[in-house]
């Protein structure tokens, strides 16, 4: 009893005499953060400093690079991106191959199935999607969105910007080629050796910058981005069926193989068809097909060069 009493009185007395209790209480917590603050000063004097240069500091090759990089990872988060990138060309695969596979066609005097037309041709299709149609839509978005103003008010250079565009839409490609190459060889037993591999490579690197080159020209002249992706199916679908992509060239009439081949798509077609049926680099390399890609890639580079626009339509007109 006399305890509680003590304690009782001890707890009045504290509540009669309240600034000196808040001067108590608060002397330490107000000396903490002055000591905590001389101690991360004393901290930050002696460690030594390691910041990174920046992307701008270590030359335009870092920058191209980190640019590149930047692109790449937008275009894998975007969901549809994805889907008509990397899924749309494989579910194609999957039900052409099952499809119409166990048919015979003809490649470069070679009798081949329908299975293994079907993986040059769509892989093909899936460089022009991941090139072509990605960079009209994006960059058409992108303009009318004020992005792209944007970035050119940045310091960093136009041809960077460009650039880091192109060599995302390369590895993109690339990705894509590699999936359906695996799937093939897994999926239905069809392979390539190593020097067909070596002309894929080139003709999916040529066919990335010349289709990726054909994107900015057309983007250049598309004044809303609600008229990219019907501009994209009407300039890639018809030619799909004349070029080699989905219908052997070799059931076509004369008249139609004849127009497919004035488009870049019959060549890249038939640049990939050729590796597909040749064991050796020198044989699965199509230098002409190559040449004729070159040729619409500097075309379409100087047409964008000159009509190509960073500001959107209203502040254009």
């Amino acid at each position: 009893m006399f305890l509680l009493f003590r304690y009782l009185l001890k707890l009045w007395r504290r509540r009669q005499t309240p600034g000196a209790t808040a001067t108590t209480d608060t002397a330490p917590t107000a000396a903490r953060p002055t000591a905590a603050r001389a101690t991360a000063t004393a901290l930050t004097a002696t460690a030594p400093t390691t910041t990174r240069p920046s992307a701008a500091a270590r030359g335009p090759l870092a920058l191209l690079a980190h640019q590149a990089r930047y692109d790449t990872l937008a275009s894998l988060r975007n969901p549809r991106a994805r889907f008509f990138t990397f899924m749309f060309p494989i579910l194609l695969l999957v039900i052409f191959a099952g499809v119409f596979g166990h048919s015979m066609t003809t490649v470069d005097g070679v009798r081949v199935h329908l299975s293994r037309y079907y993986v040059p041709g769509i892989m093909a299709l899936s460089v022009i999607t991941a090139s072509y149609a990605g960079l009209v839509i994006t960059v058409s978005a992108a303009r009318a969105a004020g992005v792209l103003k944007r970035r050119r008010a940045t310091p960093v250079p136009p041809a960077i910007l460009v650039g880091g565009q192109v060599i995302s839409t390369l590895v993109t490609a690339a990705i894509t080629s590699v999936l359906l190459l695996v799937i093939a060889r897994l999926g239905y037993g069809i392979g390539f050796s190593i020097g067909a591999l070596g002309a894929v490579a080139c003709a999916v690197v040529v066919g990335t910058v010349t289709f990726a080159c054909l994107g900015y020209a057309v983007a250049g002249m598309i004044g809303s981005p609600d008229a990219a992706q019907p501009i994209v199916q009407a300039t890639t679908l018809p030619l799909f069926f004349i070029s080699g992509v989905w219908i052997p060239t070799n059931n076509l009439p004369h008249a139609l193989r004849t127009a497919g081949e004035i488009f870049p798509i019959e060549h890249l077609a038939a640049a990939l068809h050729l590796a597909s049926v040749r064991g050796s680099f020198t044989a699965a390399f199509a230098p002409k097909d190559l040449l004729v890609l070159a040729v619409w890639a500097i075309a379409a580079g100087v047409f964008a060069a000159r009509r190509f626009s960073w500001l959107p339509v209203t502040a254009n007109a």
